[in-house]
């Protein structure tokens, strides 16, 4: 164990998570949806916001030119991350410049230009996490909890920073401060090592292009049960994702305040999401990933009643730190177990696209069936609504379940053999 915390290597994973997570509650997250609550957006325009998120869902597409172009400076990964990085910040620095409360255009513009440098960041950092770590199980767990760690803390610093800025500085200046954020994922796309290159390295643009764009997705196709398999990564957030895109205005509406927000929802809900996701960690080490998916999935989809349980309670603080403090330890939990079995269907020889593929499907629901959040909320009330989304993660589980017993965790990332 004390050898494993020495391991540089998830020093630069805890950097480029932080670097990862800034962006999301800027363009897609709390932040934003809290600026377009006190510019007086109507409920249903705000569910519509999670449109705004859409690149994260679709960042396969990009992703074979992501895996398959080399830069022409600093290597396979980090040439294409500097720039992305660097472009972060200017697209965050110039939403600092504009204004919701007259015409969100511009706001709304520039977010869905951050969200797709963000979903191109994340491409390139997570094959870099799968490929630096390598094929050691407990290591890439670990790699993973480090990024994870790095993550959460940018939602802290991006997130709750930026909500207890705005009072201090105004919205404009609070976006300048976070665009100022994104300086540590420089410094970590410098200070890293470009793992090694690929084995085999096709010649002629036509041959790389099948490799990078064809190859993937076939290879990916000729594994036992692969629907299944994405099927289950589309749905298992399902739940989550409904519920995500409505809290601000359920908190609003349920009288906390901006500072409430940042507190207790951000602030201790990020130490409650760290915490499950290092007992995810241990949890997939001690049982495996496939009997932790069981156990923390359906502790991800019954936190979801806690919701309910603040319905109609107005401004009661400790039943808000209970309420968080659940979800978000269990959702830690459950982040931990689903990622690395993602990262374990990844074939390390297209890493970056795979694994793109993979986590855009688990942000679909998000991204499309959550911009339907506001007009369930708006048509059932707060209290069905909350127990819709835990049902919500009904199919998923069923899946999951299916796929455990017929297809093991390890043999997922088998193909079928020729």
């Amino acid at each position: 164990m004390a050898e494993l915390f020495r391991d540089r290597r998830l020093l630069v994973m805890l950097a480029l998570g932080f670097a990862a997570g800034v962006p999301l509650p800027l363009v897609a997250g709390q932040v934003l949806r809290q600026w377009f609550v006190e510019s007086g957006m109507s409920l249903a325009d705000l569910g519509l916001t999670a449109l705004i998120g859409l690149a994260y869902a679709n960042k396969f597409l990009w992703s074979p030119v992501l895996d398959g172009v080399r830069p022409p400076f600093l290597g396979r990964r980090r040439g294409w991350l500097l720039p992305i990085q660097l472009g972060l910040i200017i697209g965050i620095g110039a939403m600092a410049l504009t204004d919701p409360r007259g015409d969100a255009t511009a706001t709304v513009a520039l977010a869905v230009l951050v969200a797709f440098l963000s979903a191109s960041q994340d491409i390139v950092v997570d094959a870099w996490r799968i490929e630096m770590l390598g094929e050691d199980e407990e290591r890439q767990a670990w790699g993973l909890a480090a990024y994870v760690w790095g993550y959460r803390g940018a939602l802290l610093a991006s997130g709750a920073g930026t909500l207890f800025m705005v009072g201090h500085v105004g919205w404009h200046g609070a976006y300048a401060y976070a665009a100022a954020l994104m300086l540590v994922g420089v410094v970590a796309t410098l200070a890293g090592k470009e793992p090694p290159p690929p084995a085999y390295v096709p010649v002629g643009w036509a041959a790389r292009m099948r490799n990078s764009v064809v190859m993937p997705f076939l290879d990916f196709t000729q594994r036992p049960y692969w629907l299944a398999i994405l099927l289950f990564v589309a749905l298992f957030k399902l739940g989550e994702a409904l519920a995500g895109i409505m809290t601000t205005p359920f908190y609003r509406a349920e009288g906390f305040t901006r500072d409430d927000v940042a507190a207790v929802a951000t602030v201790f809900g990020l130490f409650a999401t760290l915490s499950g996701a290092v007992a995810g960690s241990w949890l997939v080490g001690r049982i495996g990933v496939g009997r932790a998916l069981i156990v923390t999935g359906l502790g991800q989809m019954l936190s979801n009643l806690m919701y309910v349980a603040l319905v109609g309670g107005g401004r009661d603080i400790p039943m808000l730190f209970l309420q968080v403090g659940i979800e978000n330890f269990t959702d830690g939990l459950a982040d931990a177990a689903f990622l690395t079995y993602l990262s374990g269907l990844v074939n390390r020889s297209f890493s970056a696209t795979q694994y793109a593929l993979l986590s855009s499907l688990a942000a679909v629901p998000l991204r499309t069936l959550g911009a339907s959040a506001g007009v369930l909320a708006q048509s059932l009330g707060w209290s069905w609504f909350f127990v819709l989304t835990t049902a919500a993660a009904l199919p998923a589980m069923g899946i999951m379940l299916f796929l455990l017993k017929r297809l093991p965790p390890r043999e997922a990332t088998r193909p079928v053999a020729a």
